[in-house]
């Protein structure tokens, strides 16, 4: 097979990948994982609510969300405190999103203890919690007409995202609440938004937005394994072999390009948390164990990892490039994809941006680059956080997330009046 070129692959699709196959200590063996559809995933009849929010006594809401290109997601709501005792969550309370990163589901948000995760954080601090679980997850692995063994299914990228899945999370969540909302976002859940706010979607239902490992350009990213799998793998093999859903539980040739990226020279796969999001600090013990029993990772599609791939080797926040001048002229009526105009986001919505010094995925310079796209932000508008020994990990597992950055969150939100 003859292939033009390499294509650069973001490395934090390479940490779940050394996650599913590379060597764990013996006590991994233990872990309980239930296959659902041969995705991994909770045993028949438990969704989010029953598996994990309800037994730590908070009341929990399941819905399904159907977006305008037909995927059907699941949305799970926290809508009161564990101490409260009403039945629902008050009008008055302010709603909030919470959107995971990439290959990964809602699930990340609660894998330490429940005073130590954000949705009952901010539960319990009198906030209306939505989490939401992206296209082609376990508990979002639905269509209104097609099956997730087609190639249909998985022909999205993160411009369908911010296209159509944020505008239909948002527009239940409003609808439900009659509220503006807040948001949190971590890694490709801020670049989300960052592309939604740049083309001016979401304005009448966005009251605020805390995004955190922030993710608009990936020209500086330093892992350990990241040159290793940018030499090694090329994004359009998976196209040609008709690989459109990007699964590193089940499918052989992701699982035969671990293993070769293991065995490469200077490839530390006994230590790949670090390797790759950069030296987290603050983990808590066996955490590869922890997001592995949890049921990550979870697929996505190919064409997301090409479409981030993009961003790297082009060095640019652009739509997807489907590299022809007739198909990019089908598509977007030009010879080259729209770049997304970061200046654009509107000056006087209020973002908390927090990026950590040790993140080899939003490197700093990165992220600088970034702050800079937005110099002409309203001052008191903007709130950016430096946590110097923070990597992309601790955002969501840290055993001190809450101490650092979860409670500015909290008081980020409450000054949104």
């Amino acid at each position: 097979m003859s292939l033009m070129g390499l294509v650069v692959f973001p490395s934090f699709f390479l940490c779940f990948l050394v996650l599913a196959y590379a060597p764990h200590p013996a006590h991994a063996s233990s872990r309980a994982l239930n296959v659902k559809n041969d995705v991994v995933g909770d045993p028949p009849g438990q969704g989010l609510c029953a598996s994990t929010v309800i037994a730590h006594g908070y009341k929990c809401q399941e819905f399904d969300v159907t977006t305008k290109d037909g995927f059907i997601l699941s949305l799970q709501r926290i809508p009161a405190g564990r101490a409260e005792n009403k039945g629902a969550g008050s009008t008055k309370k302010q709603p909030v999103i919470i959107q995971h990163g990439v290959m990964v589901d809602g699930m990340i948000w609660f894998l330490n203890g429940p005073e130590q995760n954000l949705p009952f954080i901010l539960a319990d601090c009198g906030f209306d919690v939505w989490i939401v679980n992206t296209r082609g997850t376990r508990y979002s692995r639905r269509h209104i007409s097609r099956d997730p063994s087609s190639q249909e299914f998985w022909d999205w990228c993160f411009d369908d995202l911010s296209a159509y899945e944020l505008p239909a999370i948002f527009d239940f969540v409003y609808n439900q609440t009659g509220q503006k909302i807040n948001y949190v976002g971590h890694s490709m859940g801020t670049l989300m938004a960052f592309t939604a706010f740049s083309e001016k979607k979401l304005m009448n239902q966005v009251k605020s937005a805390a995004l955190l490992s922030p993710i608009a350009f990936l020209s500086h990213m330093k892992t350990v394994l990241g040159d290793v799998a940018a030499k090694s793998l090329l994004t359009e093999a998976f196209t040609l072999l008709r690989i459109p859903e990007f699964d590193p539980v089940r499918l052989p040739p992701i699982k035969e390009f671990v293993k070769s990226l293991c065995n490469s020279p200077g490839a530390d796969c006994g230590d790949i948390l670090s390797a790759v999001t950069g030296p987290n600090c603050c983990l808590p013990p066996s955490p590869v164990d922890i997001l592995m029993s949890h049921g990550q990772p979870q697929p996505t599609s190919t064409k997301t990892l090409g479409h981030l791939a993009q961003i790297v080797r082009y060095r640019n926040l652009a739509k997807f490039n489907y590299q022809g001048p007739s198909t990019n002229m089908e598509h977007y009526g030009s010879i080259f994809p729209p770049v997304y105009n970061l200046t654009n986001i509107p000056r006087d919505l209020p973002l908390f941006l927090s990026y950590g010094g040790q993140d080899a995925l939003a490197d700093v310079e990165d992220v600088q680059n970034l702050i800079d796209r937005l110099k002409s932000h309203d001052a008191n508008k903007l709130n950016v956080q430096f946590i110097k020994d923070y990597a992309h990990a601790d955002y969501v597992m840290a055993v001190n997330a809450k101490e650092r950055v979860y409670n500015d969150v909290v008081s980020f939100f409450k000054r949104q009046v």
